[in-house]
C-alpha cells in the first residue's frame, strides 16, 4: 500500500503568521519573513503572489495576520494556501501608522532568530499591531514605548530600573543615572561622574518604571508631555541600538513622518 498520503501530511503544516517583511524574488514570487506562535520566525516562499490573479496575494500583505498552509521545501518552505485572520487595515491607510508597524516589525526581526519559538512575543506582536490600528494618533508613541520595554524583557535585555546595577541597592525617587552599557540605572553614588552614565530626571525615571511594570490599560491613561515622550523615546532607542548592535532604520523614517504630520496639524 502506498504511503503517499501520510508522506504528504508530514510535508504540510498549518500555522498562524504575521508578515514582518518581504522582498521580491524571481519574476512573480516573494520571500516572506513571518512570525508565528509555534515555529517562531520563518522565511517562506510565496510563489506567484505578485501576479495580479494570485488568490494568496491579499492574505500575505505586510503586517497581516493570516492562517497559512505551508509545504516543506529544500531551500524555503512554500506557502500553498493563505487566509486572513485580521488585516489591521488602518495600518495601511495611514502613513504614520504604517511607519509604527514597520518599526515594530523591524525590532522583532532584529531580536529573534529563525525558528526560535516564543509564544509571548507572538502575543505582544499581535496585541501591538491591534493597538496601532485602533488607538488614537496621540497614543501611538506610548504604544510603541510599551512595546519597546516589553519586547526587551522577553528578549532578555530588560533594563534594570528598581535596583542600582552597581550596588544592588533599591533606587530612591531622586535624580539617578542611566547607563546603556551597564544595562540600567545607577544610584547617585555610583552614577555621578561615571563614563557613559547620563542623569535620569525623576519624571523620566517614573515613566520608565510605570511603562515597564503596568498593563497596557493603565499605561494608555498616561498623559506625558511631548518633551517627556521625546526623552523616553531617545533613551530607549539608544538602548535598543546598543543591544542590537546596529541602527534601527525604521526609527529615523518614523520620526520624519511624525514631524510631517505635526507640521500639517499646526498649519492653519
Amino acid at each position: 500500500m502506498s504511503d503517499a498520503p501520510a508522506e504528504r501530511r508530514q510535508r504540510l503544516y498549518r500555522t498562524e503568521a504575521i508578515v514582518l517583511k518581504r522582498r521580491d524574488y524571481g519574476e512573480a514570487d516573494r520571500l516572506l519573513t513571518v512570525f508565528t506562535p509555534n515555529y517562531g520566525k520563518l522565511v517562506l516562499l510565496g510563489k506567484g503572489v505578485r501576479k495580479t490573479q494570485s488568490r494568496k496575494a491579499g492574505h500575505v500583505e505586510l503586517f497581516t495576520h493570516s492562517t497559512l498552509l505551508v509545504a516543506k521545501g529544500r531551500t524555503w518552505d512554500l506557502v500553498t494556501q493563505a487566509e486572513t485572520v485580521e488585516s489591521y487595515l488602518p495600518l495601511r491607510e495611514s502613513l504614520l501608522r504604517t511607519s509604527y508597524a514597520y518599526y515594530v516589525a523591524e525590532l522583532l526581526d532584529g531580536f529573534t532568530q529563525e525558528q526560535d519559538t516564543h509564544p509571548a512575543m507572538w502575543r505582544l506582536l499581535r496585541e501591538t499591531l491591534a493597538r496601532l490600528a485602533a488607538s488614537r494618533e496621540e497614543t501611538l508613541a506610548l504604544a510603541a514605548r510599551f512595546y519597546d520595554l516589553h519586547l526587551l524583557a522577553l528578549a532578555g535585555y530588560q533594563p534594570q530600573l528598581f535596583t542600582c546595577v552597581a550596588c544592588q541597592a533599591a533606587l530612591e525617587p531622586v535624580t539617578n543615572y542611566f547607563s546603556i552599557v551597564e544595562g540600567g540605572v545607577l544610584c547617585p553614588t555610583h552614577g555621578e561622574g561615571r563614563i557613559g552614565a547620563e542623569p535620569l530626571p525623576l519624571p523620566l525615571f517614573k515613566a520608565l518604571r510605570f511603562v515597564q511594570t503596568r498593563d497596557w490599560e493603565q499605561v494608555a491613561q498616561l498623559n506625558l508631555s511631548p518633551g517627556l515622550q521625546a526623552e523616553l523615546e531617545r533613551l530607549l532607542h539608544g538602548y535598543m541600538v546598543y543591544q542590537l548592535e546596529r541602527n534601527v532604520r525604521s526609527a529615523a523614517f518614523l520620526r520624519t513622518i511624525r514631524e510631517q504630520v505635526q507640521n500639517v496639524t499646526r498649519d492653519p
